[in-house]
């Protein structure tokens, strides 16, 4: 018992440490000020200071665009209805779970061209050091076609920002995108080429995680990009790295071009053999192969059904449909009735001529061909020869990009209300850190505080996941199972108890003294047969002692073996109510009257 107790106990702790460990789980932020004289969820917020050095920062808190120009241009290869950027941008906070001063700039329209930009405090130079982006996306109606990213616009001369539009030169896009089901996270690079001068874009690839979630939960995300010097990058979400790679190695196209190419001179020979299998040439068709036979034949042994009406037809002109008042025979021609199905083919087998049913012909083989057979003269699958790459060069660093000196959104979206905040451009990842602390750390901390039960999430979860249902039930019968099967008594102890009980009872005088009778009963019964009955008959009374008297003389006048036989199955039957009155305490009366009747 007490190792059951041991078990039960282990159970529960474990139980416990898995409920503690998915309450300690959550991300961890930076400490912020909470007044602690105010409910818990009054946040002093405070505009995130960046921590160091710079080349762009913006928090919108102040509720103006100071800085941003919208762009006064059009779409290129755009209908003219449609090309103009038209999209109105607003300064809001969030509709839910805000915090009081915090601020973003909002995507308002719906089906419209939006562009907005603003010039870096810095340009940004790919040298030695990394470049950050971070910046907060918050698709607060959901998404069902539209992207959010940025554009980090390319140096250049002709730069005019109020003529921002989707052909302006840029280094650098990155940021969420969907339509439909296709679930997207940007990361594109303009390269160009060392050699023709000419820019392509490079794609990385996609990330292998689940976007769907995290674009349609209505919860601000943080997205962030980081490029080293040593070519390589990541991709975050919520500060989980979601994606990594090297831009020599992980974009598409490639970087650097291949070596050689295949040589568009080439042509393939006209005797070049491909086949790799080819018509066995020494084959013969057999002389029982019959091509003509018919894959289906009539059924030989079908026969027509009892009731087929043949003469009835399977449609018949409707009688209850008339003419229309304004039909003109003489444009729309002669009026007929339109055809409705024949009732009274509903309750016969059929209507019109019946046909017998067409059945597989077992003799029907088909055209002949000749079996196939490995082709001696097969040279492979041909390809062109390869050539040097007239084009090839080899770029080491493709982080060297062209530099960045403005940031850009140029973006179209069926759905409203998309919300952009906090944005920064540094080259430390600290510095970005911290800045995320104090903006989507603190709108993390709200939504978290804001959010509904443990309750109502497991059944909210359950409905977009029916399997957790299962989960659930076995999380619940664990505990309630271990507690019957630990604190249960089982079986056992109730019969051992049930065994004691007797035992504990005292035994009065007159038991003792039929228990005794009954064992010197058993004793009589082993010194022999004969003597058996007379003992019996002595401790039974005057009216039982006449019986057995009659029954002894019935007995000797019968034939020995008889006699033998009776004597030996009253013998046994009275050890056998020996045997049962020493063990329930019976009277000796009892067990003679016993004995009477089955010798009877």
């Amino acid at each position: 018992m007490q190792f059951q107790w041991e078990w039960l106990c282990l159970s529960v702790l474990l139980l416990s440490s898995v409920t503690k460990e998915s309450e300690d789980s959550e991300v961890e932020v930076e400490d912020f000020d909470v007044d602690q004289g105010k409910s818990s969820m009054e946040i002093l917020y405070k505009t995130p200071v960046p921590t160091g050095e710079v080349h762009f920062t913006e928090t919108f808190d102040d509720g103006k665009l100071s800085g941003w120009v919208l762009s006064q241009t059009k779409q290129e290869d755009s209908h003219e209805d449609t090309a103009k950027y038209e999209g109105r941008w607003e300064i809001e906070p969030l509709k839910e779970n805000a915090v009081p001063g915090d601020r973003g700039l909002v995507m308002k329209s719906v089906a419209k061209h939006h562009a907005i930009s603003a010039m870096l405090t810095k340009p940004f130079v790919f040298d030695s050091k990394p470049l950050i982006i971070q910046y907060e996306v918050n698709f607060q109606d959901g998404i069902d076609c539209g992207g959010a990213y940025v554009k980090l616009l390319s140096k250049s001369d002709d730069l005019n920002l109020e003529y921002f539009h989707d052909k302006t030169s840029y280094t650098i896009m990155f940021g969420p995108d969907k339509c439909g089901e296709d679930y997207k996270l940007h990361f594109i690079f303009r390269h160009r080429h060392p050699k023709t001068g000419d820019y392509e874009e490079k794609h990385a690839k996609r990330p292998d995680v689940d976007l769907k979630k995290i674009y349609s939960d209505k919860k601000t995300h943080l997205y962030t990009l980081v490029l080293k010097h040593d070519n390589t990058f990541e991709m975050l979400i919520d500060q989980a790295v979601v994606s990594k790679g090297s831009l020599l190695e992980d974009m598409v196209p490639p970087v650097n071009p291949p070596k050689e190419i295949e040589d568009p001179n080439d042509k393939k020979p006209e005797d070049w053999d491909e086949r790799a299998k080819i018509p066995d040439p020494n084959a013969v068709k057999p002389d029982d192969w019959n091509e003509d036979e018919p894959p289906k034949i009539e059924d030989p042994v079908a026969v027509k059904p009892e009731g087929w009406l043949d003469d009835e037809p399977k449609y018949i002109p409707d009688p209850m449909a008339e003419k229309p008042e304004d039909w003109d025979e003489d444009m729309d021609g002669e009026w007929e009735a339109p055809q409705i199905p024949n009732p009274k083919c509903e309750t016969a087998p059929g209507c019109e001529t019946w046909e017998r049913p067409m059945m597989n012909n077992p003799n029907y083989k088909g055209r002949w061909k000749p079996p196939m057979i490995e082709n001696p003269n097969y040279q492979g699958v041909w390809s062109p020869q390869k050539i040097p790459n007239p084009d090839y060069f080899e770029d080491p660093h493709p982080f060297q990009m062209t530099p960045v000196v403005a940031i850009g959104l140029e973006l179209w979206c069926m759905t409203a209300d998309v919300y952009f905040d906090n944005f920064i451009i540094c080259s430390e990842k600290e510095i970005a850190d911290r800045w995320a602390a104090g903006g989507w750390g603190i709108k993390k901390l709200v939504a978290s505080a804001n959010e509904p039960g443990m309750f109502t999430q497991l059944l909210t979860a359950a409905d977009e996941h029916p399997w957790l249902w299962l989960l659930y039930i076995f999380t619940l019968a664990l505990p309630v199972g271990l507690g019957v099967l630990f604190c249960w008594p089982s079986k056992k102890i109730d019969d051992d108890v049930d065994c004691q009980k007797p035992a504990a009872m005292p035994i009065t005088k007159g038991e003792l003294e039929q228990d005794m009778e009954g064992k010197d009963e058993l004793e009589q019964d082993t010194e022999g047969k004969d003597e058996l009955g007379k003992t019996s008959e002595n401790t039974g009374e005057e009216e039982d002692e006449e019986e057995e008297e009659e029954e002894e003389n019935e007995t000797a006048e019968g034939s020995q073996e008889e006699g033998n036989k009776s004597n030996k199955s009253a013998s046994e039957d009275e050890m056998k109510e020996a045997d049962e009155n020493t063990g329930s305490g019976d009277g000796p009366t009892k067990s003679v009257r016993k004995r009477r009747v089955r010798k009877d």
